[in-house]
């Protein structure tokens, strides 16, 4: 194992650049985001994408607020029109986020109809455009994530295209996904799973362009294999292995930034974030909206199955609180002992 790394090897401008969860839609929300704070005070978190329209014309104060504990944290875009992500650019900042990212990566039939996400591979010049027009609008950093192409591009040629658009508009940072996105014949699940990983596109990239702060994203599970991809780029983002195997980010502090992380092990840290969770409930939302993304905290733990069940069960309840989660966690062996019930 590498020896831990410290805050210095990563952009200044982007505490948490090291290591980040991926924006994921209907999963990376408010309270998802302060979930994984507890686990990683380091860890650089991301909303869910949030298109120009909706921040313009939406209720701004549900799409993008966030408790301050949440830091570092990023907004992520999803647009093309340069002026409305200007402009989207400046009320996201307004709300404190240390970082606005453009979404150049997601294969959903929905972003293709309104000319964004990875069908901007095809446009780089638009792309470098957009991302001039935020530069302009704001003082925070401006990042781009996006695949290595789209279809039957070439990859060399489309991820060297828009890495020199967006490196000649400005760009603080640019995180590849390193699979193409195959817009017509895959649906946006399988875009995740189906194309080939190409590591080592990313990391050309990253040797031609060493002034580029660069991330990599994409299939990466644990972080011994995190470490192995920061040998070659500045930063790795994970997306579905943070999520359902939340436990991982307890890891993140000690082994890559070479601090404590904020909790000794997953119970502490939920009852570190019981007064969270209080306040949720205060609020009038239900307990459901913030156990809905801690139920893979204790996979590999006897009674890991258990703790799931009772909090997909009665965590639904109107009346669920939070002695509803500690019972939950009641049925959780503090000894890994024997893990084949647990799965």
């Amino acid at each position: 194992m590498t020896s831990p790394a410290s805050s210095a090897d990563e952009p200044a401008a982007l505490p948490g650049w090291r290591f980040s969860v991926a924006p994921m839609m209907d999963w990376t929300d408010r309270h998802c985001r302060a979930f994984h704070r507890a686990l990683s005070g380091r860890a650089r978190l991301y909303t869910e994408m949030v298109t120009t329209g909706a921040v313009i014309h939406g209720d701004r104060e549900r799409l993008l607020g966030f408790s301050e504990v949440e830091h570092p944290v990023a907004v992520q875009l999803g647009g093309s029109n340069p002026a409305d992500l200007a402009e989207s650019a400046r009320i996201a900042e307004g709300f404190g986020y240390g970082e606005i990212n453009l979404n150049v990566g997601c294969p959903s039939d929905r972003v293709q109809e309104g000319r964004f996400g990875a069908c901007l591979m095809r446009e780089p010049a638009l792309v470098g455009a957009c991302v001039t027009a935020m530069k302009a609008a704001v003082r925070v950093p401006v990042t781009v994530k996006c695949r290595i192409g789209v279809d039957d591009q070439d990859p060399e040629a489309a991820l060297d295209a828009l890495a020199e658009a967006v490196v000649a508009a400005g760009v603080d940072g640019l995180v590849v996904h390193a699979r193409k996105a195959w817009l017509k014949g895959l649906s946006p699940k399988e875009n995740r799973d189906v194309p080939p990983l190409d590591y080592g596109r990313a990391a050309r990239l990253k040797q031609a362009r060493p002034d580029l702060p660069l991330a990599v994203n994409g299939g990466l599970r644990t972080i011994a294999e995190v470490q192995v991809r920061l040998a070659e780029v500045d930063g790795a983002m994970v997306g579905r292995a943070a999520y359902m195997e939340p436990a991982l980010l307890l890891r993140v502090d000690p082994d890559l930034y070479g601090v404590p992380a904020p909790a000794p092990d997953p119970f502490a840290a939920l009852e570190a974030f019981e007064p969270y969770v209080a306040g949720v409930l205060q609020s009038g939302e239900r307990l459901h909206a913030v156990t809905r993304h801690m139920l893979g905290l204790f996979n590999g733990r006897p009674g890991a199955r258990a703790f799931r069940r009772h909090l997909s069960t009665h965590g639904m309840r109107p009346e669920a609180d939070l002695d509803t989660l500690r019972a939950a966690i009641a049925l959780v062996s503090r000894d890994r002992g024997d893990a084949r019930e647990a799965a």
